[in-house]
C-alpha cells in the first residue's frame, strides 16, 4: 500500500491539499467521514507532527481540535508559541478507530497504514521546508524516524530526520492528557516543545509573507 500516485510532486500546499480527498493509498478512507490534512503557514520554521486525525477531528475536519489539541494549545502558549505561527499535521490523515456501541474509539494505525500514508507527510515537510520539526507520539515517530525508534528513550534531544532536518520527539499530547501525573508529565511536554524553539535560528517562527 502507499499514497504516492495521489501525491502532486510538484506545486504548493493548495494542490497538496486538493488532491488529498481521492487518495485511496490504505483502506482508512473507507470508513472515515473524512480525510483531516495539515493546517498552518505555509512559511513557518516549525513543524508538529501528531499520529492521526481522532473522533473530533474526523468529525469537524481540522486537525488538533479534540483534547489532544486542548491539551497542545495549552502547551504551546506555555512554551511560548503560537499555534497560528506553526503548521499542524499528522502522519496518518484519516482516523482509524473500532466501535464500542455507538462510541467510535481511537485505534492505532497498522505500520502498512503508517508507511502508506508517509508520501503525504513527505510532500508537506518538502513544501514547508521548517528549520526544525517536532514528532509527537510512536506513530509519527515511525513514520519519520523508522520503527526502531523509541520516543521515550531519545525525547526532548535535537536529532535529525533523513532529510538531515532537525527534529526533536517528544510524546503526542494525549499521553499527557491521560497521564496519572499530569502537572509533571504536562512540564516535560513544554520542555520539550521549548527544546524544539532553542534549535530555530532567528527572531520567530515565521518568515515573512507566511500564508496559510
Amino acid at each position: 500500500m502507499t499514497a504516492e500516485e495521489w501525491v502532486p510532486s510538484d506545486g504548493g500546499m493548495r494542490k497538496l491539499r486538493a488532491a488529498l480527498p481521492d487518495c485511496r493509498g490504505c483502506d482508512l478512507w473507507e470508513d472515515a467521514s473524512q480525510v483531516v490534512g495539515g493546517e498552518g503557514p505555509v512559511r513557518t520554521r516549525m513543524v508538529l507532527v501528531g499520529e492521526t486525525p481522532g473522533d473530533h477531528e474526523d468529525k469537524e475536519g481540522h486537525v488538533f481540535v479534540g483534547p489532544a489539541g486542548h491539551l497542545l494549545d495549552k502547551a504551546l502558549v506555555a512554551a511560548g508559541i503560537e499555534r497560528q505561527d506553526v503548521y499542524l499535521t499528522n502522519a496518518v490523515k484519516h482516523f482509524r478507530f473500532e466501535r464500542q456501541g455507538k462510541r467510535r474509539i481511537h485505534k492505532t494505525p497498522s505500520a502498512g497504514q503508517i508507511t502508506a500514508c508517509h508520501p503525504w507527510l513527505a510532500r508537506e515537510l518538502e513544501i514547508v521546508k521548517p528549520s526544525v520539526v517536532v514528532v509527537m507520539g510512536s506513530v509519527a515517530a515511525r513514520s519519520l524516524l523508522g520503527s526502531s525508534f523509541r520516543v521515550t528513550h531519545e525525547r526532548g534531544k535535537r536529532i535529525e530526520l533523513d532529510t538531515g532536518q532537525p527534529a526533536v520527539a517528544t510524546v503526542h499530547p494525549s499521553a499527557v492528557v491521560r497521564s496519572d501525573n499530569y502537572h509533571r508529565d504536562f512540564e516535560h511536554f513544554v520542555n520539550d516543545l521549548q527544546v524544539a524553539i532553542s534549535l530555530i535560528s532567528g527572531a520567530g517562527l515565521r518568515h515573512s509573507g507566511a500564508a496559510r
